[in-house]
């Protein structure tokens, strides 16, 4: 669940971002801009406490607490968790140093301060899994964070631009209802809790790997990784809830995909919704391979 809190924290940032181009005053700034820097971090750090402090008291108030401990989770759900890391992590990192773009500071500080604070962030997280009783502190999770934050600035430092973007999407599935209680009973808590319905994208643009081209420069290649049959995290547990005659098994993706962000247009109102909808992957023509041998085709999958 609380990766998409933090990616709606990152969301926040780029949304403002965003709207602040649509003023001339308001673009980003050539050089070190105090006042604007001294805001960035002010709000940064204001929305992320009262998002800690909330997620605390609507997440982990109502269960038990303990030592700080760590559990080895690499085994559950298929790996779809730790995916849902690095993709949460990637944009909101992104997002992050936007916002000290648009302060004036230098592209080493954007890269160094944005990061920081979305791993830091994302730590504060884990020492709340630490704490509980229910849960505990990731290995796996810190290292799916570092891995999205390094994609992020890998790219800013290898190219200057981000060739790379993770992406998402999610179609309902029949296993929910058979355990909404940890799957979802709604389509939204489905769309957070239900890791057979996700899909996880790393959507390449075609144009940015080939820059003599005359490919189009918003056409993208994007590769998926999904996984369905569970009922629990782990197939002892689903075994126990009645379903072990469900196959576990991987989806890898093969599709189609725009980058919003590289269509041109002046007008500000769609540079805001393209920036903001530039994490979903569009629904497109779509080549599947199941991990049990099987290939299949969609017309149109999301």
């Amino acid at each position: 669940m609380f990766r998409w809190l933090l990616l709606f924290v990152g969301l926040f940032f780029g949304s403002l971002h965003a709207q602040q181009e649509s003023f001339s005053f308001l673009k980003p700034s050539d050089t070190l801009h105090i006042p604007r820097r001294n805001a960035v971090v002010l709000s940064t750090a204001g929305l992320a406490s009262s998002a800690l402090v909330g997620l605390h008291q609507l997440w982990y108030k109502g269960y038990p607490q303990s030592q700080f401990h760590f559990i080895n989770d690499n085994d559950e759900w298929l790996q779809m968790d730790k995916a849902g890391h690095v993709f949460s992590c990637y944009h909101l990192s992104r997002l992050d140093a936007e916002s000290f773009r648009w302060a004036g500071m230098s592209s080493k500080s954007q890269l160094l301060y944005g990061s920081a604070s979305a791993l830091a962030f994302m730590t504060a997280v884990e020492v709340f899994d630490g704490f509980s009783a229910e849960w505990g502190a990731s290995w796996g999770d810190f290292i799916a964070n570092t891995s999205g934050t390094a994609l992020y600035v890998g790219q800013e430092l290898l190219w200057n631009e981000q060739r790379i973007v993770p992406k998402f999407s999610f179609q309902q599935t029949h296993f929910a209802p058979q355990r909404p209680n940890v799957l979802g009973a709604s389509f939204q808590e489905q769309l957070l809790k239900d890791y057979n319905g996700q899909t996880y994208w790393l959507s390449f643009n075609v144009a940015d790997f080939f820059k003599s081209s005359k490919i189009p420069t918003w056409f993208n290649i994007a590769l998926g990784y999904g996984a369905d049959g569970m009922l629990a995290g782990r197939s002892e547990s689903a075994a126990l809830l009645g379903g072990a005659n469900y196959t576990r098994q991987r989806q890898f993706y093969l599709s189609l995909d725009i980058n919003l962000t590289k269509i041109r247009t002046n007008n500000r109102l769609l540079k805001t919704l393209f920036s903001l909808f530039n994490v979903v992957k569009i629904p497109a023509p779509t080549l599947e391979y199941q991990a049990s041998g099987k290939w299949i085709g969609h017309w149109i999958y999301f």
